[in-house]
């Protein structure tokens, strides 16, 4: 259960994946810098299912702020654990990134603050891409470090940034690599494009791609292809269904509501 959260925002990436051959897709396939996956006002909530148990649900908003007088979008990531499973284990999670607005998505401050179970994290990190150093203010422990970066995206910048690929130019079989920064590590992060497949969900049947990130087997997951996730094949990009199987168990999760998305979704009538 520690570790549901994380899988949202984004995708599993707090935990190292091997790459595998496969045609590596370039980064960017159009000249344009404006986004046009997401906008101000977005809103998503996610249901997390353990077995046949309602375990719990994760927000995502997206929002506008200014920094050191630079426009940048703000997302506010939040989970919780709600019934059986907040007496199991109780999680308050919430995860905020101020990012750029253009395509590539860079992050420039992010907020973590965690409680799971008593296990308490109250973090912020400031990147400068210019010198490639981030600033961490662990708060908890009253400790401040500076560590040296590339290109990286935090935890939930990168979900937007993945948004910004162009759907149009992926083949089966290619993947998506990007490098994550989380707990003072860099994390390469990879995204394998598996098909497309109409998926029937709560909105109706929408059109997907099935994609499969590459996983480290052990504390939790089962084996390497062990979380397998569909995203709207759109201009959205959401991911509507998560499916893992765990060392104990397996975890699915659904998008249960949203509001305010940049399109509509490809629903097959």
């Amino acid at each position: 259960m520690k570790n549901i959260f994380i899988i949202l925002f984004l995708l599993i990436f707090s935990f190292k994946g091997d790459a595998q051959e496969a045609n590596l897709v370039s980064e960017y396939t159009t000249k344009e810098s404006k986004t046009t996956s997401y906008s101000e006002g977005e809103w998503l909530k996610f249901r997390v299912h353990y077995g046949i148990f309602n375990a719990g649900y994760a927000t995502l908003k997206l929002k506008q702020s200014e920094i050191d007088g630079q426009k940048l979008y703000h997302a506010v990531g939040k989970g919780w654990t709600v019934g059986a499973a907040k007496l199991f284990y109780n999680i308050e999670d919430e995860y905020e990134s101020h990012f750029t607005k253009d395509k590539l998505v860079k992050p420039i401050k992010f907020k973590r603050r965690v409680d799971e179970g008593g296990y308490i994290i109250k973090r912020d990190m400031y990147f400068n891409h210019v010198r490639k150093t981030v600033k961490i203010d662990d708060l908890k422990n009253k400790e401040k470090t500076e560590m040296s970066i590339g290109d990286v995206q935090d935890l939930v910048s990168s979900f937007y940034h993945l948004r910004n690929y162009n759907l149009d130019t992926i083949k089966v079989g290619d993947e998506i690599q990007i490098n994550l920064f989380f707990d003072k590590e860099n994390y390469p992060f990879k995204l394998k494009f598996l098909k497309k497949e109409i998926l029937k969900t709560k909105f109706g049947k929408i059109k997907t791609w099935k994609i499969r990130p590459l996983v480290q087997k052990g504390r939790v997951f089962e084996g390497q292809e062990s979380l397998t996730i569909w995203i709207s094949n759109d201009e959205n990009k959401i991911p509507l269904r998560i499916k893992a199987s765990l060392a104990v168990g397996s975890l699915k999760v659904d998008l249960q509501e949203y509001k305010g998305l940049a399109a509509p979704f490809s629903k097959v009538e």
